[in-house]
């Protein structure tokens, strides 16, 4: 250690990114072979490990987006310092089933008695998880090492008056912290609503109507939703799957395995959930599989290796230029090869057909025409329409559709959420989810790809965040299939009704409701009391309403990534301004303010899907260099800090 004889470090959220800073910091404390003097202070309102979001008293109907095998905040790196204690969370779950904590309650128990490596956890258990590492590090403290928890907000983080430390940090209270570095792993946090949201809040408070803005689920009360009420739900995304079982399941009412489909039993309690999206339609289900990615598929042209190829040419690759094209390749590529061995009678020279796509998909300069072109003459030569792939369509199912009522609509959407249950229950034998598997492939690749820099601000703009993430969420991130067969179910039995394509929400004063109509849909606009936005918290910088973060903007400590359109336009970026590595933000005036780190979902401007958790490795399956990322950046930050 060569900052000072007694360091002092403050970190600022104690979810699973602060989890991991003190972890690394824990890891290197214990590797230094001389005396450690280190004084950690962990700042959150909410308990350390599960932070804000992963609370282990909340519902257990709120699911996680990722299998058991899949979450871990302890590195699996060899380089990296070896960690004290911890486990991923499916290492921490196995462990549970055969010696179960003592303190486990009875709905851990037997979530836990029931839970496999591919099952989707609760929200909650893996809260548990968190808890349980932190207590299991804090057992292991190296000598010289103390942590202290501070259970409030910090509302500011200011050059030091006396010298002697760098950071006065203020908490709630008036009490403050003194403290040499500073690490901001700040998690979700509060966004300030944007223009029609405030107008629809507004309309609320004026005509006693009911709106919930976008928040984290397990913070609102949804039982001030009345029964038998419509209720009017923006976004169905995974938000929209958390509040439809808290209005359903939630009230009493049970899934029935009837045969052949899922069915519904209300209990009466439930309102009438009309939900709306842009596409008019919910995610994709994920895939039944074995691991995280599908084993049938292998990127071929979008590799590590491409990437290696792009730097040592000193080419700065564009994402609709360089890199898309590859990646829509290997989607392909996916979807063709895995329609030859599920339907064989799809195509009927698979030999041929196999070879003339290989060469049509090289990524060689042809002489006359582009490869896109030369695609399509494979295609029409081998494939029938029926079993093309409109890989743009996947993403909006009634894209070019219209329906004369809305009980047209909701038939043609209930027949969408089956049949896409069922292609995520054939697993590896389905071409549409095996496409979509080699878009999840590629985008664990393209994070690698375009972190700090490594794609032009245009491409960044107008190609990654402008059209693929919403392109790719929609089919790569979505729920387990169940949910979709739920939603089917629920809609069957007049429980939920849909909007339809591009709705429009406003408000009828003369009504006093809330309105909301599809242009595609032959029906009178849909009105109620109440409104839900079933969307996350935006988590922009520039608009936040995080007392801390509004301070260091207004200091000049940090400010948010301007990037500049093909226009020559400068855009304001969603994250803070940084200078890796490790990550620590630029200041109003152009300088690196020292000292002071970033880690997690603020750095959304210079890496993409910083949201997602670190992922274990998992036997015999491909593992990304982006997938344990945010734990090498702790562990860049806990290095700094300690000064080597």
């Amino acid at each position: 250690m060569g900052k000072s004889t007694s360091i002092r470090v403050a970190i600022i959220g104690a979810g699973p990114r602060g989890t991991s800073a003190l972890e690394r910091l824990l890891a290197h404390a214990a590797a230094q072979t001389g005396p450690v003097s280190l004084h950690i202070d962990v700042v959150d309102p909410y308990p350390a490990g599960p932070g804000h979001v992963w609370q282990p008293g909340q519902s257990r109907l709120y699911l996680m987006n990722t299998q058991s095998f899949y979450p871990t905040v302890i590195p699996e790196d060899p380089r990296l310092a070896p960690p004290l204690a911890g486990a991923t969370f499916d290492r921490w779950r196995a462990q549970q089933q055969l010696d179960p904590l003592p303190f486990l309650t009875p709905d851990e128990l037997a979530e836990l008695k029931a839970l496999g490596s591919r099952d989707f956890p609760s929200r909650a258990l893996y809260g548990r998880y968190l808890r349980c590492t932190v207590a299991d590090l804090l057992e292991q403290l190296p000598d010289g090492v103390t942590v202290v928890f501070h259970e409030t907000e910090a509302l500011s983080a200011r050059a030091a008056a006396d010298g002697g430390t760098a950071f006065d940090v203020g908490l709630a209270g008036g009490a403050s912290l003194a403290a040499d570095s500073v690490v901001l792993a700040l998690g979700h946090i509060p966004s300030k609503l944007n223009i029609e949201q405030r107008e629809l809040k507004a309309s609320a408070t004026q005509l006693g109507l009911r709106y919930f803005p976008p928040a984290v689920p397990a913070d609102v009360d949804w039982s001030t939703i009345p029964a038998g009420e419509p209720v009017l739900v923006r976004g169905m995304g995974l938000n929209f799957f958390d509040v439809m079982g808290q209005l359903t399941e939630g009230r009493g009412g049970k899934f029935v395995d009837a045969g052949p489909r899922l069915e519904y039993q209300p209990s009466g309690r439930e309102p009438l959930i009309v939900a709306a999206s842009r596409r008019g339609t919910p995610y994709r289900a994920k895939a039944a599989l074995d691991g995280y990615y599908p084993s049938s598929v292998t990127l071929r042209y979008l590799t590590e290796a491409t990437l290696r190829r792009f730097e040592t040419a000193g080419i700065r690759p564009g994402f609709d230029h360089d890199l898309w094209p590859l990646l829509h390749r290997d989607t392909l590529w996916a979807y063709y090869s895995t329609l030859v061995r599920s339907q064989p009678g799809a195509v009927p020279d698979q030999a041929a057909f196999l070879d003339d796509l290989d060469e049509a998909l090289r990524p060689h300069a042809h002489s006359s025409t582009n490869w896109e072109d030369a695609v399509e003459s494979v295609l029409a030569v081998h494939v029938g329409p029926r079993h093309r792939l409109d890989l743009l369509g996947l993403a909006s199912p009634l894209s070019g559709r219209s329906f004369a009522s809305r009980a047209e609509l909701d038939a043609a959407v209930v027949d969408y959420l089956l049949d896409d249950a069922r292609r995520s229950a054939l697993g590896e034998q389905d071409p549409v989810k095996m496409a979509i598997g080699a878009l999840h492939h590629g985008r664990a690749v393209l994070k690698t790809a375009v972190a700090d820099g490594g794609i032009t601000d245009e491409s960044w703009v107008a190609g990654l965040r402008g059209w693929f993430e919403s392109f790719v969420e929609g089919l790569a991130s979505g729920p387990p299939a169940l949910r979709s067969e739920q939603l089917a179910a629920l809609a069957r039995a007049g429980v939920v009704s849909f909007v339809g394509p591009d709705p429009r929400f406003s408000v009828d004063r003369r009504a006093g409701r809330f309105t909301a109509v599809s242009p595609w849909v032959g029906s009178p606009p849909l009105t109620a009391t109440t409104m839900v936005e079933a969307l996350a918290p935006g988590n922009r910088v520039a608009v936040n309403d995080s007392p801390l973060l509004q301070q260091l903007l207004a200091d000049g400590m940090v400010r948010p990534r301007l990037m500049m359109s093909a226009e020559g336009a400068p855009v304001q970026a969603t994250g803070l301004d940084v200078m890796p590595h490790p990550y620590r933000p630029v200041a109003a005036n152009g300088s690196v303010s020292e000292g002071l780190y970033v880690l997690g979902l603020q750095l959304s401007s210079s890496q993409w899907g910083t949201a997602i958790a670190a992922e274990a490795i998992q036997p015999g399956g491909p593992f990304y260099a982006s997938g344990q990322r945010t734990l090498r950046d702790a562990d860049e930050i806990a290095q700094a800090v300690l000064g080597y």
